[in-house]
């Protein structure tokens, strides 16, 4: 999968950009580097990369920003890499649009891990009638999960939130983004419902729901759904 796909790091730090182009050239990928936002912006259209590596501390704009304008326009994955790791900033730049977060510094096996884990799930495509997830299958036509043979009853509520996990496989999503898929902008404070919905989910899908393997809770910030890696 890696070989070709283009990877555009927007990034200030120019220590941290030769290990990125060392190591993602290491394993094929076509690599683009740009110092500020306003340069990363444009060169999204020219470049057209699969997936971005985005630092928030940029010297003209804040990384949220650059989000927040790529969004405007494009769906390709953003990985923020940043040294901000309190919980609002996470937040912030997930809600702007962001796919993932990595606080620096970094193990290079996770950030490959993570690349590739947002390039597969680009790679899917959105209309896609059955979805494999570990030995859960989700059939979006039927509206129907199954495990093996047997069918897994889930309430409507209970089956919007999992098909919305589902299709972001990989990627984490905030309580507000879960919120607004599934309820809209009027509910987007009311994290209860979420929290509320996923144990009743657990229940259902995991084989032991206190040590769930596909619904991951990212503390304070929102749920990551790990079945299609």
């Amino acid at each position: 999968m890696e070989k070709g796909m283009r990877v555009l790091i927007i990034d200030d730090e120019r220590q941290i950009c030769k290990l990125l182009k060392v190591a993602l050239g290491a394993h094929g990928y076509d690599v683009d580097e740009v110092a500020t936002g306003e340069e990363g912006i444009n060169r999204v259209a020219l470049f057209k990369p699969d997936l971005i590596i985005l630092d928030l501390g940029l010297p003209d704009v804040d990384g949220k920003e650059v989000v927040r304008r790529v969004r405007e326009w494009s769906d390709v994955p953003i990985i923020i890499l940043s040294v901000r790791d309190q919980e609002e900033e996470k937040i912030a730049a997930l809600d702007a649009g962001a796919d993932d977060y990595v606080t620096k510094p970094f193990g290079v096996g996770e950030l490959m891990a993570r690349i590739r884990v947002s390039l597969r799930r680009m790679a899917h495509a959105e209309d896609e009638p059955v979805i494999h997830c570990g030995n859960l299958v989700l059939d979006l036509a039927q509206r129907r999960v199954m495990r093996g043979d047997q069918e897994i009853k889930l309430t409507p509520t209970e089956y919007d939130i999992f098909k919305v996990l589902v299709q972001n496989a990989g990627k984490v999503l905030t309580h507000k983004q879960l919120l607004k898929a599934v309820w809209g902008n009027s509910y987007n404070e009311d994290t209860h419902y979420i929290r509320i919905y996923i144990g009743h989910l657990r229940r259902k899908i995991e084989e032991n729901p206190t040590q769930p393997q596909y619904i991951i809770t990212e503390s304070r910030i929102g749920y990551r759904f790990m079945g299609r890696q």
